[in-house]
């Protein structure tokens, strides 16, 4: 299993419309990707009106990442409207082998 994790920031003030968005974008595509275990997004507030948003996807391997993430999985997936929100755009994501715990499993 491979745990994909994206990190960046949004103003605090914008975390439940942010979260809708990214249910309804992102994680719908995850969701519809064959391969896909599953997906979370968590916050951490940095103070002054920031917070550090994360999501994290859970998958089968690598070539399911391809069927999202297409030929470059390495490089972040954006949507239309991420600039309305995000203040950077992180260009890459990380990519980690899960090898124990009891978390999402295929």
């Amino acid at each position: 299993m491979i745990l994909r994790m994206w990190t960046g920031r949004i103003r605090t003030a914008d975390e439940a419309e942010y979260a809708a968005y990214i249910t309804a974008t992102g994680g719908a595509a995850y969701r519809a990707t064959p391969g896909n275990l599953g997906w979370q997004m968590v916050f951490r507030d940095l103070g002054d009106g920031v917070s550090e948003v994360s999501t994290l996807s859970w998958w089968t391997g690598m070539d399911a990442i391809h069927g999202f993430a297409g030929p470059n999985p390495e490089v972040a997936v954006y949507y239309p409207e991420d600039d309305r929100f995000l203040l950077d755009r992180p260009p890459h994501v990380e990519h980690r082998r899960v090898v124990a715990g009891d978390g999402p499993s295929g």
